[in-house]
């Protein structure tokens, strides 16, 4: 991969998780502002649709799809090795919400859920970071949860992964801070996609996918560490946090 193949006027986006919902807005984003955009998901056929979709929408020509697993780590060096250049930002969206009750009595399907949320994630982003710090610059953001602030009997699994994700965010975060390697943590809490149908969701509480997108975007020119998408979220989060444990888990969350 070399990174001398692409303009240099042209930046590119490479968007892990693009079958996500999330995912097409954020890449059909910056589609918008003139990037080349790489999709990398494990399901190609949904993600050509989001492709295809992209181009339509934006009229933008390069937007490819790579297929990628999330927790294959073996073939992550080749994935990038493969790609036509080292891309200006990566985003990671992947999330697997999971049923709480059955990762409770699943072992292999927790894990699955746990794994896909956390530690496919990091991995990915690891190498990223590697080749970002010997290049010298690029931006990695990653997309955790507010489920990920404080642990709730409802959604405890997933909650767990994306606290994970979150930390491992903050770590590298701090591992790379003085350079111009840029990494940024997106809380967006509850988003209005396919993944929360069915689901009673409060307005207020609620962005929508292009909210997000437009939120990650923005991070072209307006630096941040970690950004909860609906700013009401912060609040409520810090005093989730507040609550003393004796109390805590008398709650039903």
């Amino acid at each position: 991969m070399s990174d001398t193949d692409q303009e240099p006027s042209q930046k590119s986006l490479l968007l892990v998780g693009g079958t996500s919902d999330i995912g097409r807005a954020v890449a059909a984003a910056y589609a918008a502002m003139g990037w080349k955009i790489t999709l990398a998901a494990r399901d190609v056929e949904s993600a050509e649709r989001n492709a295809a979709d992209i181009r339509t929408r934006t009229g933008a020509h390069e937007v490819a799809v790579r297929p990628l697993d999330i927790l294959d780590a073996a073939r992550f060096e080749t994935f990038l090795d493969r790609l036509d250049a080292l891309p200006d930002t990566v985003v990671c969206v992947v999330g697997m919400l999971g049923d709480q009750q059955r990762a409770q009595e699943d072992a292999e399907y927790a894990t699955q859920v746990m794994r896909t949320n956390f530690e496919g994630p990091a991995l990915l982003l690891e190498m990223v970071a590697a080749r970002f710090a010997a290049r010298g610059r690029g931006l990695i953001v990653g997309v955790s949860s507010v489920a990920g602030d404080r642990g709730r009997a409802s959604n405890y699994v997933y909650g767990a992964g994306k606290a994970g994700f979150s930390a491992y965010l903050s770590g590298l975060r701090n591992r790379l801070a003085g350079t111009d390697v840029q990494v940024v943590t997106v809380k967006p809490g509850f988003v209005r996609t396919s993944m929360t149908a069915g689901m009673d969701l409060a307005g207020p509480l609620t962005a929508e996918p292009d909210a997000v997108a437009e939120r990650i975007a923005g991070l072209q020119t307006r630096p941040a560490d970690v950004i909860y998408v609906l700013r009401v979220w912060r609040l409520i989060m810090f005093i989730i946090r507040s609550i003393p444990e004796t109390i805590f888990k008398k709650l039903k969350l």
